[in-house]
């Protein structure tokens, strides 16, 4: 299913930034005397740029529906025009979101920052999991780079920028702190999962994550998993050998619903979790701190969460 929409999208970008070669130049042109523009691809950066830059930058979010799987994500011509004519556009890397390299490039712009998470954090090309959000350590440089890189587009704002950086990132204290009072009160907790979307938060939670890296990634990619790994994670589950199931919420299919279905029956406690920022009343902040505490309620009281509900923004 992702290889077949990878192709489509492939053949649809060709087309967008065969267009926007064409109105470049437009583009370029319009810059002087507008507002500061910025897009963050997925919600949760668009959301950590808005804390950053205030009232003084206008942030748009590019993948924001955490019902869809933004693997398959195709962009309309609207949505190119707008990456086009951005000034600072946050983007992933890791192959998560490439589709916007072609409309970046076919719209030039000496004015616009584009800052890749991936090279950001100092990562290999070859790095597997591309959901780095879910790391604790991944936000506060990325924040600083959004911060230089606002200072840089409108140097009069530094100061304001630099500041709620700093404010920012104080903010993901508490969220770090859950993590390691988890690690130490529940060491090595034995927990099985999907794909390797929240991965990054089950380490620092210093959780021990048995399913077989091969199926977490076929999953994820849209192959068939080995049938020597499905048995695996069937008898992880079967067998009660671990503590908590984590899925990916927004990909769902016959498999995945197979081993939702065996963790129930087995008494193992669900924990769906987010590749976009679920909506209403969450920042980058609370909706880490929420993922987090479902596992720890999972874990500590049985309890499964497949959805997350509202909560008022932490800021």
């Amino acid at each position: 299913m992702r290889m077949r929409c990878l192709l489509w999208r492939r053949w649809l970008i060709v087309g967008l930034a065969t267009t926007l070669a064409a109105a470049s130049a437009g583009c370029s042109r319009t810059v002087k005397g507008r507002g500061v523009s910025a897009i963050g691809l997925e919600s949760q950066y668009a959301n950590v740029i808005t804390q950053i830059a205030g009232p003084y930058v206008s942030v748009s979010a590019i993948e924001t529906n955490p019902n869809t799987d933004p693997h398959e994500y195709e962009a309309s011509p609207s949505i190119a025009r707008e990456i086009a004519s951005a000034d600072l556009i946050v983007v992933n890397g890791l192959g998560y979101d490439s589709w916007v390299d072609k409309i970046i490039a076919a719209a030039p712009s000496p004015r616009r920052k584009v800052l890749e998470v991936r090279r950001v954090l100092g990562l290999p090309k070859d790095t597997a999991n591309p959901h780095l959000w879910y790391d604790p350590k991944t936000m506060a440089p990325v924040a600083r780079a959004i911060a230089a890189a606002l200072s840089a587009i409108e140097p009069s704002r530094s100061a304001y920028f630099t500041a709620e950086e700093r404010n920012f990132e104080a903010s993901l204290v508490p969220w770090r702190r859950t993590l390691a009072d988890f690690a130490r009160k529940h060491p090595k907790t034995p927990v099985a999962v999907t794909e390797p979307v929240a991965n990054g938060m089950l380490e620092a939670a210093g959780c021990d994550i048995l399913t077989p890296p091969g199926l977490q990634l076929a999953i994820m990619n849209g192959n068939d998993p080995s049938p020597q790994d499905v048995a695996t994670e069937e008898a992880l589950l079967s067998g009660r050998r671990v503590r908590v199931l984590v899925y990916n919420r927004q990909v769902t299919d016959p498999l995945t619903e197979s081993f939702l279905d065996l963790a129930r029956k087995s008494g193992i406690p669900v924990v769906g979790v987010y590749e976009t920022m679920p909506a209403p009343g969450y920042d980058y902040q609370t909706w880490m701190q929420a993922e987090t505490e479902a596992v720890i309620r999972a874990v500590t009281r049985g309890l499964s969460t497949a959805r997350l509900g509202s909560r008022a923004s932490a800021r």
